[in-house]
């Protein structure tokens, strides 16, 4: 290798290492701030909006799951006004039920595509929205609705949650029928944004099963 080579390796080896010390010093910043979870979610937000992940194709992906459990209407909840309550509360009803954290860049990433869904049918009485937290500190989470200014209800649990919510995975959505049967079940992300979900939705309200 001649020097002249030999000069143009060291400065594109420089070059290099100056690039990845750059990355890794923006990364750096991003998790000392929390800024991680914001840039991930909106890249995951855009790839939402490709349509590659839909909460359905043609018609919902529904489930013949279980009938929930007394014991899993006695999971106590408190409210963001500090309001205790039982799942019980919400019996009777269509539940869209979201499992969720602030720390979460795939549940940042699709809680406007719920937004999306609740703003178009929160006025069907027969619907309730359940956006469980599981962060460790409750302040986070509320920090997180109230800067975005999410209209969902949202809680905590004050036990460990039912088998049925359990998950290896967050975001985790369940919806429950106004008989008290799992309907749908999906893990991970999801736009709930669509009219055919919309449209299941409310055709669900309208049933007593």
């Amino acid at each position: 290798m001649n020097t002249d080579q030999s000069k143009k390796s060291k400065t594109g080896l420089k070059r290099t290492i100056l690039e990845w010390m750059g990355i890794g010093a923006v990364l750096i910043v991003l998790y000392a701030t929390g800024l991680h979870t914001e840039v991930i979610g909106t890249m995951q937000r855009a790839l939402l909006w490709t349509g590659l992940l839909d909460a359905e194709t043609q018609t919902v992906n529904t489930t013949d799951g279980p009938l929930l459990s007394e014991a899993t209407y006695n999971l106590p909840l408190t409210n963001s006004d500090g309001e205790e309550l039982r799942l019980q509360h919400f019996k009777g009803k269509v539940l869209f039920i979201n499992i969720w954290a602030s720390w979460c860049p795939p549940c940042v990433a699709e809680m406007p595509t719920i937004e999306s869904l609740y703003t178009a049918v929160q006025d069907h009485k027969n619907i309730a929205f359940l956006l469980i937290s599981v962060d460790e500190d409750q302040s986070k989470a509320t920090a997180f609705m109230e800067g975005k200014e999410f209209p969902m209800p949202y809680y905590f649990p004050d036990a460990g949650l039912p088998s049925i919510f359990q998950s290896p995975y967050i975001p985790a959505t369940y919806v429950i029928s106004k008989g008290g049967k799992l309907v749908y079940k999906k893990e991970g992300i999801a736009d709930y944004s669509s009219a055919s979900f919309r449209n299941w939705m409310i055709q669900l309200s309208e049933r007593e099963i």
